[in-house]
């Protein structure tokens, strides 16, 4: 039971890596705060994990709605150990093809997101003691791809921010890391599959990313966001562990 006693949130937490490390979480003693944009999903999860977690509905770009996630967290626990910033979306283009809306959208969901929750989430780890975030990056912060710009760039800020908090916030016993996977099977790249001229290539194109031939599993991923929440990992602080099947070691 590594995080037995810890109450925990995690957004984007109604399906894939999200939902996979609100399961494990609970499973190792945790409750969980299972934050969503998709309020229905997020009861399903938490419904499935049963009474140690709670369901909250989130837009994570918005400050009203991050701050009623953190006020529902107090009201039902009291405190807060763990935070794991794993909200995110992507979308294909370049800088010529984005439209700005949709880099504004890409900026807000997966980069301004991780600032507000832990804007918010801080001080009320602070007044336990201290704490663990843990925000979901990507190896694309570090190798880059082609035609997912916005994405990219959000990742790179979400690794730099990482950085950042862990200094800033040493003195407030918060450590501060992130995971950079590599391609993981989602809801996104299913959606994509639908307007794809050949579904098979692109699939196969993903799993060719990584030398092991296959994309990783919510799973896999879940298991390093344990690690780094867990009071095991007390030294790492301001790191980055990339999980991709040795992508970027090509």
């Amino acid at each position: 039971m590594r995080l037995e006693n810890k109450i925990a949130i995690v957004t984007g937490a109604a399906a894939g890596i999200g939902a996979a490390t609100a399961r494990l979480f609970a499973r190792e003693g945790a409750k969980v705060v299972v934050a969503d944009f998709d309020g229905d999903g997020a009861k399903k999860v938490a419904t499935e994990i049963g009474n140690a977690a709670l369901a909250v509905s989130v837009d994570v770009r918005q400050v009203a709605s991050v701050r009623n996630m953190v006020d529902a967290t107090r009201a039902a626990f009291g405190r807060l150990d763990i935070l794991v910033n794993n909200a995110g979306k992507g979308v294909m283009g370049t800088v010529v093809t984005t439209e700005a809306d949709a880099w504004d959208d890409i900026m807000a969901t997966n980069l301004k997101s991780v600032f507000l929750c832990s804007k918010y989430a801080i001080p009320l780890m602070r007044e336990g003691g201290g704490g663990a975030i843990v925000n979901t990056a990507s190896n694309v912060a570090q190798v880059g791809i082609p035609n997912r710009a916005a994405y990219v760039a959000s990742k790179g800020g979400v690794a730099s921010l990482t950085r950042a908090m862990a200094l800033d916030h040493v003195a407030d016993k918060v450590r501060v890391n992130a995971v950079a996977p590599g391609v993981v099977w989602s809801a996104y790249y299913e959606s994509m599959l639908k307007s794809l001229p050949d579904p098979d290539a692109f699939v196969a194109g993903l799993k060719a990313r990584s030398p092991m031939g296959r994309m990783g599993t919510p799973e896999e991923i879940a298991l390093a966001i344990l690690y780094l929440a867990a009071d095991e990992s007390a030294f790492a602080n301001g790191s980055t562990l990339t999980i991709d099947g040795a992508h970027t070691a090509w």
